[in-house]
């Protein structure tokens, strides 16, 4: 190798490890995975320049890749796809918690040649490794040649490695501050907002509107006779049920909306962008809805289970968040008076 070549390697080098440095920097500025993707979408760019590369995540409820991240012709179209665990190079990678080089896919059984259908786009060569937390595996990071762009060699492997290793240790970070985040604003028995944070949610969407026009509603829900249930059945019983009515409630409002337990047997909904016709129409539902259920089913109890709804709407009703909340909560109280029916303010 002449000088000229050496020199041309070590500004090579210099380059990498000063854009290795921007990168780790970069990855620990935030802990919010959404935005930590972007950095990574960023910052990675730099040092790939126009090379075809893409991020995927391990989803650990479904237990499949999606694909996060996608740099290259076909990025729209590859960007939240899914590929099975073990399912092609990225999927085997994920499966086996290895690094892989294919300098030529079509010679790999592991290729998976219908994603290149798909996305109507031609690889060549793949160098793909694992996203690696301690002893889990969080996703893959792949880098992908189109035919013309020749083959990936064992530097191009380390460089891919180096900043798995960054990306990984960011990632986690940031899903274990969710977490922690979740703890502090989630009830532990619903999986449902807590009644604290709800409050903030209900101030920020009174000043939305203040700000920006528009309507909003509140539902309350009690729960009708529930100490009967804690009476006759145990806590234990009690427990569950309001846990089973509570994914029940959050699994019939809208993505906009947000449901709480405010405590006890007691549940509250915002509705954003909502008037109180809609907001009634919304209880209504709900309401004939859950009179219908039969909780507890699989534990042989087959529960049926009543509430008192109250709706108050911002700015019809109220003119602030806390006479929002009061005059809601009225009318819930009055639609206890006769049980298992829905009141407006």
């Amino acid at each position: 190798m002449s000088d000229q070549d050496l020199m041309h390697e070590f500004q090579r080098r210099n380059d990498e490890l000063s854009i290795m440095v921007e990168i780790g920097k970069a990855l620990t500025s935030t802990i919010h995975l959404e935005e930590l993707l972007s950095v990574i979408m960023e910052k990675v760019g730099l040092l790939l320049k126009s090379r075809n590369w893409s991020l995927a995540l391990v989803d650990q409820k479904a237990g499949d890749l999606v694909f996060e991240i996608a740099v290259s012709p076909a990025g729209d179209l590859l960007k939240g796809m899914r590929l099975a665990m073990g399912d092609g190079i990225a999927g085997w990678v994920a499966a086996r918690g290895e690094p892989l080089l294919v300098p030529d896919v079509q010679a790999d059984s592991r290729f998976a040649r219908r994603i290149d259908e798909t996305l109507s786009f031609s690889t060549h060569s793949v160098v793909a490794v694992p996203l690696r937390s301690r002893e889990r595996i969080l996703g893959v990071m792949e880098l992908v040649n189109s035919l013309e762009d020749g083959q990936f060699n064992e530097a191009d492997l380390r460089i891919l490695t180096t900043i798995a290793d960054y990306a990984a240790i960011a990632i986690e970070n940031a899903r274990n501050f969710e977490k922690i985040r979740r703890m502090t604003i989630t009830d532990d028995l619903t999986g449902l907002f807590n009644g604290r944070h709800l409050h903030q949610l209900i101030g920020h969407e009174v000043e939305r509107c203040l700000r920006y026009g528009g309507a909003m509603s509140l539902v309350f829900i009690d729960l009708d006779r529930f100490k009967q249930v804690n009476d006759t059945c145990g806590h234990l019983v009690g427990s569950k049920l309001l846990s089973q009515i509570g994914a029940f409630i959050g699994s019939r409002i809208r993505k906009v909306d947000m449901a709480a337990r405010y405590g006890g047997d007691e549940f509250i909904i915002l509705l954003p962008a909502t008037d109180k016709k809609g907001a009634l129409s919304m209880a209504g539902h709900l309401h004939r809805q859950l009179q219908e259920h039969l909780f507890l089913a699989e534990d042989g109890e087959g529960m049926r289970v009543t509430a008192s709804f109250g709706i108050a709407n911002f700015p019809e009703d109220a003119r602030s968040k806390d006479e929002l909340i009061r005059l809601a909560d009225m009318a819930m109280y009055r639609a206890k008076e006769n049980r298992n029916t829905v009141c407006a303010a």
